[in-house]
């Protein structure tokens, strides 16, 4: 199958696919700093360059794309009918990649949390997802994982 857009057009559009900055993670940023978090933005010097740091927590958190990182059982995880090996592999690097920054992270004595874009497409779920992060930075424990699932006022139910 062809491309419905030209060369140019097509390289324009997937340049201006952001790697930080994202709106949900911005989003997440505004609805933690509003409850008093503090943190630093993708810290060089922590394995994965995290999107939020929480030194005082030991907590490092990764605002993930749905597509990109391959949010298992979401409806956002789709792959392109256009040159499907080619995006399989990038898919599987993307998350083998995931896999060894968690494992390195863990290792360094770090939490990690992955908050995923579905679960910060709405207001209220963006505000249900900060509560959720807030509860496990207090916690103590290794892991969390937040979707569209996780949070109240998402459109799908269990």
């Amino acid at each position: 199958m062809t491309d419905i857009v030209d060369k140019q057009t097509r390289s324009r559009m997937m340049a201006g696919i952001r790697g930080k900055d994202t709106k949900p993670e911005l989003a997440l940023r505004r609805a933690l700093h509003a409850r008093g978090f503090r943190y630093r933005l993708h810290s060089k010097g922590i394995p994965g360059r995290p999107d939020l740091v929480f030194p005082i927590f030991r907590a490092a958190v990764f605002v993930h794309g749905c597509f990109w990182h391959r949010h298992a059982g979401c409806r956002y995880t789709t792959t392109p009918a256009t040159r499907p090996e080619f995006w399989q592999s990038k898919f599987e690097t993307n998350v083998t990649r995931d896999g060894i920054v968690y494992a390195a992270l863990l290792e360094a004595g770090w939490r990690v949390a992955t908050v995923w874009e579905c679960a910060l497409r709405k207001p209220d779920q963006v505000a249900a997802a900060a509560e959720l992060l807030a509860v496990w930075l207090h916690s103590g424990d290794a892991l969390l994982e937040i979707g569209e699932l996780d949070v109240p006022g998402s459109s799908r139910t269990r």
